[in-house]
């Protein structure tokens, strides 16, 4: 008998999270760690989990996330939005309380770009009268 999976892809700042959602007891994996061991921030795990606790599905699914690019906050906000998107399959229903969190929208800020002249994106050189 095969298994039944749920699929999202969500995305923040440089990272992009491929997720997964199986039926299950709650586990979460990324990149085929445990989340504690693979994010080392508690609130972190608290953002991942945030879709799954507006639909009171926190112990139903087990989550599988394979995630690259960027840093460990933009990689649970995109494990965040793949796992509201994956949540979206399970059941069109779960759309209501996921928007009304704000958990559907992906983030779009992004790092500005450095300037030329400039040290970073806006900080300028410190200015010399003489």
């Amino acid at each position: 008998m095969a298994q039944v999976q749920y699929f999202g892809t969500g995305r923040r700042k440089n990272s992009t999270a491929r997720v997964i959602l199986t039926p299950g007891t709650g586990k979460i994996t990324v990149n085929g760690k445990d989340i504690t061991e693979y994010i080392p921030f508690e609130h972190l795990h608290v953002v991942m989990k945030q879709p799954l606790a507006a639909t009171d599905t926190v112990d139903s699914y087990d989550v599988r996330v394979n995630v690259n690019g960027g840093g460990f906050s933009g990689q649970a906000g995109a494990a965040r939005h793949g796992i509201a998107r994956a949540l979206l399959q399970v059941d069109p229903a779960f759309r209501g309380p996921l928007k009304a969190a704000g958990l559907l929208t992906r983030d779009p800020r992004m790092k500005e770009r450095k300037k030329p002249g400039l040290k970073k994106a806006r900080k300028a050189p410190q200015f010399s009268k003489r």
